[in-house]
């Protein structure tokens, strides 16, 4: 007996973003703000944002915990305006002041073409940065946006480049 093969339609999704995403315990301390902040952000998908299509808990490893997600978004703008609002910018900037033990990370793949990835206070090696050279999110590689369509993002980012970098770097 064959094994039933399907596939999916995407015509209605030109400009479809796949992420995937994770939060890991790099100390104990980090145990904490996974447990803490972790699920009231993975949570939030629950309130439907407009062009969130589907979301999925994952489960990268145990040991170390690190904790994730993947998304499906119906376009960049969409998944830009929801990472600026609440709860989102709240915990984001939290996150970029102090991760709080842990290393967060995202990788998202667009429809259309090309590849975002982003790297914060991630000890490991985690997906293309395990064979990819990693170069300082700075300029145009500061953003998804800047990174993927070399242009500025349609919705100011939740922090600036200048105030996020010391100026004497």
């Amino acid at each position: 007996m064959r094994v039933q093969r399907t596939t999916v339609d995407l015509d209605a999704y030109p400009d479809l973003v796949m992420i995937l995403l994770g939060m890991r315990v790099r100390t104990p301390r980090g145990l904490l703000r996974l447990l803490g902040v972790g699920p009231k952000l993975y949570r939030s998908h629950t309130d439907r944002p407009d062009g969130l299509l589907h979301h999925e808990d994952v489960v990268w490893s145990m040991l170390p915990p690190h904790w994730g997600a993947r998304q499906y978004w119906r376009d960049l703008d969409s998944l830009e305006r929801w990472t600026r609002s609440a709860p989102h910018r709240q915990w984001w900037q939290q996150f970029l002041r102090d991760s709080g033990g842990t290393g967060f990370w995202h990788e998202a793949y667009f429809r259309r073409g090309g590849i975002d990835a982003v790297y914060d206070d991630m000890t490991a090696a985690t997906g293309l940065a395990a064979f990819a050279p990693v170069v300082p999110a700075r300029g145009t590689m500061f953003s998804t946006r800047g990174r993927v369509h070399g242009t500025t993002p349609a919705v100011p980012p939740v922090v600036s480049e200048s105030n996020y970098y010391d100026p004497n770097e």
